[in-house]
């Protein structure tokens, strides 16, 4: 009996044949292409496996020069090895999807019939001819921003202008054509609504094939040096910023490698999300790192610091009013203030003698200010060398001079503070906000102490800057205060993408907003992504109504409208979750989460499931994402997406303050096709508020 699946490809065959024979032949020329890489590479482990025999048999005959030679020609093998490898594996994935799309392009004055050019994941070349052009190549952009009529490209020589005369959609799987789509605009709604509906991936997916307008905009600009994405839930921000570290190395093959380029990111889970997308498009894995491992390198062996603690489970007022003062644009212009007179401050000039030398105190201040570019400690360190060298130009009887070190030993002592934590002491005290300032343990620093501390350590002693990072990657930027992005701008000097949604803040106590950001990133192109992708018309709807963001645009993708069960207690709130859990295992979706406000909460419902059902917990130690059904925190659900989302405790004791309208809104937002809230007494008023 025939298949749907069989049953497409015979109606796409039927419809149009050109692609069917197309796809046959490109086919065929995988097979042969992958045939050939096999050869390449099983050619080469000989080689190789050679070379080594020789070497072990002979290793005590063979001469110095010989050996150097052989495991040269080792390396180069094992480099060629690795090539032929990563070509190999490219193939077998062009097999399984050749291609996403067609476009038919007739240049300005060409006598000849449009070529067609087809494009996938990975440039495929046979018999001299360009067979499947790269999603990133110059061409390939017009089917992402061109419709049919006048269109071109931006060639490595020259514009190439001319005419757009056909574009089509394909998805192509296992090999087999499930569909063609004639279409005129950039993406057809109709691929754009399938790919949409499919369930969600262990890892998040590539989105080449439904890459919008304003994103490759985004994803191809290479001439924002910081490019600031305010992006809703689920539109697609993320993929837009991996997509784009894609585009680059690609576009910069040989000057930008994967070693340059770092992300930052708000979890491990995350992290691990994340971690195929450009592997998934031929590039190689990145440094994926988060906040806190910035902070460990530069205060190893100075100071140690507590872990960010949940947002959402320390009540502590003066913690609270603490964190608060630190959060906030104005802050930060306070440091400013004080560290731009701070040298001056702590750093009297006095003549330094030595026998009949004399560097007069009016000389020693100047030398010191002209170095005012350079952390304090290092101005004196470059004074000590430019004392040393005076010195040595009027030593023309050959006295013994002092060493720049024991100059410098000196100079030290004429600083009226002496480290950096009786620096930031001093700041607090200078403010009258000495209250503001408390140190959990001896030598430990509160979290939100950390990057305001480094910030002064930079202007004091001096911090380890990245030079080799050329491309830095920010998620989740509402959730860093203005202080923590500037001390990143001074670790990373380098072009940057910062991403994130100010209506997805977990941080109750934060002050900052989008525009105190564009004060940090003064240069920055900032632009807006208002239209979600990933939920359905009724969950962005619902969810939008909660945090009454009218800028947010629905696909028009429909579904089930969200659930609201009400439970008579707590044991019932319990059965009815696991009667949800039943249905996913029923209904073929990959993914569930039951998202609840905070990582206690999360334990103690994992602690009550687990014993009855197959559940994951999410927690900020957690590496991992899985399939199947993830219990987590509103704190670790950002950023991840579910088939299916339960929101417990949906009552107005759990949610009712304005800041939890971002809470509930991160929660509903996660979920791709079905929500369900179940709730004990009042369902919370923020609903309908």
């Amino acid at each position: 009996m025939e298949t749907a699946q069989q049953s497409n490809e015979t109606a796409e065959k039927t419809l149009f044949p050109d692609e069917a024979d197309h796809l046959a032949m490109i086919r065929d020329k995988l097979v042969d292409a992958i045939e050939r890489a096999n050869e390449s590479v099983e050619q080469t482990d000989r080689e190789y496996m050679a070379v080594k025999r020789y070497m072990a048999q002979y290793c005590g005959e063979i001469d110095p020069h010989e050996m150097f030679q052989n495991e040269l020609s080792l390396r180069q093998m094992d480099k060629w090895g690795v090539f032929a490898v990563d070509s190999r594996d490219k193939l077998v994935k062009l097999l399984d999807s050749p291609y996403f799309a067609r476009v038919d392009f007739r240049e300005a004055a060409s006598p000849n019939p449009p070529a067609a050019f087809y494009i996938g994941r990975f440039a495929f070349t046979a018999d001299g001819r360009v067979l499947i052009s790269d999603w990133r190549s110059p061409v390939a952009g017009m089917f992402y921003d061109c419709e049919i009529g006048p269109a071109g490209y931006d060639a490595p020589a020259r514009r190439i202008t001319g005419e757009l005369t056909r574009k089509r959609q394909f998805k192509i799987k296992g090999g087999t054509l499930e569909y063609v789509l004639e279409t005129s605009v950039a993406i057809d709604d109709a691929v754009l609504q399938r790919e949409l509906s499919r369930t969600a991936d262990e890892k998040m997916k590539s989105i080449i094939a439904t890459i919008q307008k304003e994103q490759n905009r985004l994803i191809r600009n290479e001439q924002a040096g910081t490019l600031l994405i305010q992006g809703v839930a689920g539109s697609g921000k993320t993929s837009v910023a991996l997509h784009r570290v894609a585009y680059l190395l690609y576009r910069h093959r040989g000057r930008l490698l994967a070693k340059n380029v770092a992300i930052l990111s708000p979890s491990k889970v995350f992290a691990d999300y994340i971690s195929q997308v450009l592997p998934e498009l031929g590039e190689e894995p990145v440094g994926v790192g988060s906040f806190a491992d910035i902070a460990a390198e530069q205060l190893d062996g100075i100071i140690r610091f507590e872990s960010e603690p949940d947002p959402l489970e320390t009540a502590e007022t003066k913690w609270a009013d603490r964190v608060r003062f630190k959060s906030t644009l104005e802050f930060k212009e306070q440091m400013d203030a004080y560290l731009e007179r701070m040298p001056e401050t702590i750093f009297a000039p006095a003549d330094y003698t030595y026998d009949r030398f004399i560097a007069t105190s009016e000389w020693i201040g100047s030398r010191f200010a002209a170095y005012r570019r350079h952390p304090v400690k290092r101005r004196l360190q470059l004074l000590a060398e430019d004392i040393r060298n005076r010195f040595e130009t009027e030593n023309f009887l050959g006295d013994s001079l002092p060493t720049s070190r024991s100059i410098l030993k000196s100079l030290l002592t004429r600083l009226t503070i002496k480290n950096t934590l009786s620096l930031y002491k001093d700041f607090y005290k200078q403010m009258n906000s000495a209250d503001k300032f408390v140190m959990p343990a001896k030598n430990t620093l509160e979290w939100a102490d950390v990057y305001p501390f480094i910030y002064f350590l930079a202007a004091f002693e001096g911090i380890r800057e990245h030079p080799l990072i050329q491309h830095l990657v920010i998620d989740e930027m509402q959730d860093y205060t203005p202080t923590q992005h500037a001390v990143i701008t001074l670790l990373f000097s380098c072009r940057k993408t910062i991403l994130g949604d100010f209506g997805q803040s977990i941080h109750i106590r934060h002050r900052h907003t989008l525009n105190d950001l564009r004060q940090i990133y003064k240069e920055a192109e900032c632009v807006e992504l208002n239209k979600s992708y990933r939920s359905t018309y009724e969950i962005i709807t619902f969810a939008g109504r909660i945090l009454k963001a009218a800028s947010i645009e629905a696909v028009e993708r429909h579904g089930e409208a969200p659930e609201l069960l009400c439970c008579r207690d707590g044991q019932a709130e319990i059965d009815q979750i696991e009667q949800e859990i039943e249905k996913f295992g029923n209904s073929g979706h990959g993914t569930l989460g039951i998202i609840v406000k905070t990582n206690a909460a999360a334990q103690t419902l994992f602690d009550v499931l687990a014993s009855k059902q197959n559940v994951n917990l999410i927690l900020p130690a957690s590496a991992t994402f899985s399939e199947g059904v993830s219990i987590a925190s509103i704190q670790m659900a950002k950023g991840l997406e579910f088939d299916r989302v339960i929101i417990p405790a949906a009552n107005h004791e759990t949610y009712s303050s304005e800041h939890d309208r971002s809470l509930l809104y991160i929660a509903c937002t996660r979920a791709m096709h079905r929500l369900t809230l179940t709730y004990t007494g009042e369902i919370t008023r923020l609903l309908g508020a």
